[in-house]
């Protein structure tokens, strides 16, 4: 499992795991960012009701100090470690920023400096908490970690032991009311679990012998023994705490291309202040106090602060958005990029379908009908000591009116076999018997057309009944594949079954195009095929045989119900089987795109008329600080529109 997971963070396609560069949220200096800004809010606060102009200032110098402690260290500290790492200077907005405070206190404009500050530092925390938000929405899908669990010892005594220390085979007893300690199996005891925390299903779970159960979900009113199957860093809690740090560090493009771009830019800004400084009295005649006043007004209306909060805080908000709903994204390049796909991959079995086979139709030839309740007693008693997914899809369809006790043989190459009443019965598949009416062969090549499955069922060699099953589309699927028509999204079926099972499906379901008979090391291939003719693909799957595939893929999208290696190499995670989340995420990966570009063209173009504003002798400092600072107010605000759920 780990290897395919290192794999697939080293495929060499579009999936990037970009790290934070420029100003970043690393640092993590406690509560005493928030403290000092509130005194700093204070002290400039105060700097208005005093008239003495010693004391004005005094209070001006204090608030840059205090509001902007976090954005003075954080400024220094990322430029140290940044032109270290790239072996040349390499500042942030937070420079300029600490830098246009410093030089309006030393023209004398101590509260310009002042406000400057209160201001941006106020977008940072905004900005923190879109991101804290994220990883809020995200972990609250689980409930708290379980710490403790109830090991059963040698002696059949119980004993409580740290979760960390469970080992794989230990078991464990679980009370009504606790939380499961850790992934596992039941081995005795009944009953219902609240998974809510894991797939957000809301109607508790019924678990008996044999069922998986979950860490973090909570047990209802039954007792039970357990199992554990898994080690607790393996366990599907572990692996979605993991997705909160990797969705945080994966950027999208464009959030990339700010960050690679923001010290370029506050390079340029910080030299060419420096020669509007030098220039302007030596060329144009200004006094030294007017260059260098506008010089720090440019320094300040230039910075790229609405620019570098265009898409970060957005794209979190939209992370954050989907993880209330149920959808993990493994970081913001995935839920970019999704709006872009051209075409997607469906896995059939368990994503389009039910995966499980349902009776669609039951037939007996024209004599039998009337006792068409007797031979289902009958085929019900057969049926029940067989054990298999066909037999269990008979019996939760057959109304049975009499127990009837009957031995069966399950015969190779013939069938289920037994008597009854002196009558040989038989229950197999068709090309298993030889004494069909016209009938019943009709039906069957009808049936087998329509992508059934199709069993008869003979009395003394003659075939009296059939019965006919099929994977049914699951409900959700029409109306997602209907949506990725509507925005020209190709889709294609993808499975191991008969071409015409699959196009019997795919017909219902009105898809674009069935590729049957795949082995499952050709779906990669099929996904790669898709990329080279309509451009970004994606790939939706839920089986272990659908990892290499999702790999492949431009965004690899498991359902949550699936296993532990699709879930592992995907990069979007439907925690619910339920389909219509798709859609849903796209609708928000288009919205993203939309608010992203909106910041980015109405943060560029503030900082173009202000310069140009600054240029002519139209801007003061506190004028520039205010509309500059309120442009990234409004860049926050309207990504953090993203936070709202969309109308489905």
């Amino acid at each position: 499992m780990t290897q395919q997971t290192h794999s697939h963070d080293n495929h060499n396609h579009t999936h990037e795991k970009h790290a934070h560069s420029g100003h970043n949220h690393d640092h993590d200096h406690g509560k005493l960012p928030v403290v000092l800004f509130f005194i700093g809010l204070a002290t400039f606060a105060a700097s208005f009701m005093v008239t003495e102009g010693l004391w004005q200032n005094l209070l001006g110098t204090l608030t840059i100090f205090l509001s902007g402690y976090h954005i003075i260290v954080e400024g220094i500290e990322d430029t140290i470690n940044q032109t270290k790492q790239n072996k040349k200077f390499t500042p942030n907005v937070h420079i300029l920023m600490t830098l246009a405070a410093f030089g309006a206190a030393i023209i004398g404009d101590f509260r310009e400096g002042a406000l400057l500050i209160v201001i941006f530092a106020g977008a940072h925390f905004l900005e923190d908490y879109a991101e804290g938000k994220s990883k809020r929405e995200i972990t609250n899908l689980m409930n708290m970690n379980p710490t403790e669990a109830r090991l059963i010892k040698a002696d059949g005594s119980t004993e409580i032991v740290d979760v960390s220390v469970l080992k794989v085979g230990d078991k464990l007893q679980v009370l009504n009311g606790d939380q499961i300690p850790t992934d596992g199996k039941i081995i005795s005891g009944v009953t219902s679990i609240d998974e809510s925390s894991i797939n957000g299903e809301s109607i508790p779970a019924e678990k008996t012998v044999g069922d998986d159960v979950y860490g973090s979900t909570i047990n209802g009113t039954g007792a039970i023994t357990m199992v554990v199957t898994k080690d607790s860093s393996e366990t599907v809690f572990a692996k979605i705490l993991e997705l909160v740090n990797q969705s945080q560090s994966n950027l999208s493009k464009k959030a990339t291309k700010i960050k690679k771009l923001e010290p370029k830019y506050v390079n340029a800004v910080i030299i060419i202040v420096a020669l509007y400084i030098i220039l302007m009295p030596l060329v144009f005649g200004h006094t030294w106090y007017d260059s260098f006043y506008k010089g720090m007004v440019f320094l300040t209306v230039a910075s790229p602060c609405a620019l570098a909060a265009s898409d970060v805080p957005a794209t979190l908000s939209g992370i954050s958005n989907l993880a209330k709903r149920g959808v993990l994204f493994k970081g913001g390049s995935f839920l970019s990029n999704l709006e872009g796909i051209k075409a997607i991959a469906f896995d059939k079995t368990g994503t389009l379908t039910e995966g499980k086979p349902e009776v669609t139709n039951i037939f007996f030839t024209g004599e039998n009908e009337a006792n068409a309740q007797h031979y289902s007693n009958i085929i019900a008693a057969m049926e029940k000591q067989a054990n298999h997914p066909l037999a269990e899809a008979i019996l939760r369809h057959l109304r049975v009116t009499e127990e009837i006790s009957l031995e069966i043989d399950n015969q190779i190459g013939k069938g289920l076999v037994s008597t009854y009443n002196n009558k040989e019965y038989r229950i197999g598949k068709p090309s298993q018997f030889t004494n069909v009416s016209n009938k019943l062969e009709q039906l069957n090549h009808l049936y087998a057309e329509e992508g059934k499955t199709v069993v008869y069922f003979s009395e003394n060699n003659e075939v009296i009944g059939l019965i006919a099953m099929m994977d049914l589309p699951n409900e959700n699927a029409k109306k997602v594949i209907a949506y990725l028509h509507e925005q020209g999204i190709h889709t294609t079926m993808i499975t191991g079954d008969a071409e015409k099972t699959g196009q019997a499906v795919a017909k219902q379901l009105g898809m674009d195009e069935v590729v049957g008979n795949v082995l499952p090391e050709n779906k990669s291939m099929i996904v790669e095929e898709l990329e080279k003719k309509y451009g970004s693909t994606a790939m939706v799957g839920d089986g272990v045989n659908d990892a290499p595939a999702l790999v492949k893929a431009d965004i690899g999208i498991a359902m949550g119900e699936g296993t532990d290696i699709a879930i592992d190499v995907a990069d979007v995670v439907l925690m619910k089987n339920d389909l219509t989340k798709l859609s849903y995420a796209h609708k928000v990966s288009k919205r993203l795109d939309k608010v992203v570009t909106q910041n980015i063209a109405f943060s560029m173009l503030v900082v173009a008329i202000l310069v140009i504003l600054n240029i002519v002798g139209k801007m003061n400092l506190p004028f520039g600080i205010l509309v500059h600072e309120g442009s990234t107010l409004v860049v926050l605000f309207n990504g953090l529109r993203l936070l709202k759920p969309l109308k489905e």
